[in-house]
């Protein structure tokens, strides 16, 4: 199958093709035709995948159609504030951004206006490009919210309404925000729902949102992508860092992401790892958005070798062929495992995703390896092999009520930690 049998308009056909595209990707297959069709739609697939043109792609051609159907028309134009036709909800700045360049980039031929809003940043300026008008807007929960008291954009004509990173959303906590999003737009529209993972939260949300929706799944349920070799290494706490600046060292990884639970871990690893000679700069909630934005940008240009950040950057953090992921530690939460190593071997590139493990780590590892149904074996690094001496034995059993209870003590004991 290619883009332009699916019936999208020849100008986007025309954008794909200079931009290399070629043939769909199956997540853009199974979701494009059903947009196209009118359908809502609850997709799931890895980070990777394409699932943003999957749903960008449709919703630019279905706007642009309308907007040329309104012009024949002779419809009379708006003089108050142009209603946003599209809405796309990320949970995190970093994924918004994404979003809004890929609209950019698929929409240059539409005539389409676009914009985007997240905090941190001059509200007022937002405000002026929102009251000028737009036809489609990417936007993060809270600062959506902060716009529509403000009175500088108004949802009453919204067409399509688009949840990205789903089950991110409600596990940073944004339930309440999305149900006064909803008492704001238009009970008739086409709701499109993705997410990498599903459990019973996002279902849940899907029931509230999606009427008669097609269920899209691109590979196994909550599965690691394929192409990306996963290493664990067992090796003593007290060792990690060491072990760490060995492999780096050794290895010479030109971009490397390493992912650490609390921020101020992500600090100290990247402390030690510019003590060792390593280019690296820590990534988290405490630093401006101009300075995320900063040293995002350095890292991308390969300027700094080893970005250090906690989950914030698990999702919307796209850098091309990212060919190594690190976890310091496992995830509190066992699926932000999936969206971690789905930094690398995407759009079907190979990549390696190192896990630095310890005994502490036992019930967390546990946990991804019943996420993803699948054992995660352990290997020793020469030089490194943890003291069996030191080892304690934890014979609890990982059954489900386990892991819940487990589950809830973090989530209500340590969110914001995370972060």
């Amino acid at each position: 199958m290619s883009f332009s049998s699916m019936g999208l308009a020849a100008d986007l056909v025309t954008v794909l093709s200079e931009l290399g595209y070629e043939i769909p990707t199956p997540v853009q297959v199974e979701t494009i035709p059903a947009i196209l069709a009118g359908h809502d739609v609850m997709a799931g697939a890895q980070t990777g995948t394409g699932k943003t043109a999957a749903f960008a792609l449709p919703i630019l051609n279905q706007l642009k159609a309308q907007k040329l159907s309104d012009k024949a028309q002779m419809e009379p134009v708006n003089k108050e504030v142009k209603s946003v036709r599209a809405l796309i909800l990320t949970p995190t700045r970093e994924l918004a951004l994404q979003v809004h360049q890929s609209f950019v980039k698929y929409g240059k031929l539409s005539g389409l206006d676009s914009a985007i809003v997240y905090g941190g940043v001059s509200i007022d300026a937002q405000s002026d490009v929102l009251k000028a008008g737009v036809d489609i807007l990417v936007a993060t929960p809270g600062r959506l919210l902060d716009h529509l008291r403000r009175g500088s954009l108004t949802l009453n004509q919204l067409a399509f309404l688009v949840f990205d990173e789903a089950d991110r959303m409600l596990d940073m906590g944004f339930k309440d925000e999305i149900d006064a999003i909803l008492k704001q737009v238009p009970k008739q529209r086409q709701t499109l729902l993705f997410s990498a993972t599903f459990d019973d939260a996002v279902f849940g949300l899907s029931k509230a949102l999606l009427k008669e929706p097609k269920l899209i799944e691109v590979g196994k349920r909550n599965a690691a992508a394929g192409k990306v070799e996963q290493r664990v290494y067992a090796v003593d706490a007290d060792r990690k860092t060491e072990l760490l600046c060995h492999l780096l060292l050794t290895e010479k990884w030109q971009q490397v992401l390493i992912f650490s639970r609390k921020k101020l871990g992500a600090d100290k690893i990247a402390s030690a790892l510019l003590n060792a000679g390593v280019k690296a700069m820590a990534f988290h909630g405490d630093l401006s958005q101009s300075a995320r934005e900063k040293v995002l940008q350095q890292f991308k240009l390969g300027e700094i070798q080893v970005l250090v950040a906690t989950d914030v950057a698990a999702r919307g953090l796209d850098v091309e062929s990212l060919a190594v992921v690190v976890n310091y530690e496992f995830p509190f939460i066992a699926e932000d495992y999936v969206h971690r190593i789905g930094r690398t071997g995407r759009a079907g590139n190979s990549g390696i995703a190192i896990t630095l493990y310890s005994e502490e780590d036992a019930l967390l590892l546990e946990e991804v390896e019943a996420v993803l149904d699948t054992r995660l074996p352990q290997q020793w690094l020469a030089g490194f092999e943890p003291d069996l001496t030191k080892s304690t034995s934890d014979v609890r059993r990982n059954n489900k009520s386990a892991q819940k209870q487990r589950a809830r003590r973090r989530a209500t004991g340590s969110k914001k930690a995370r972060r």
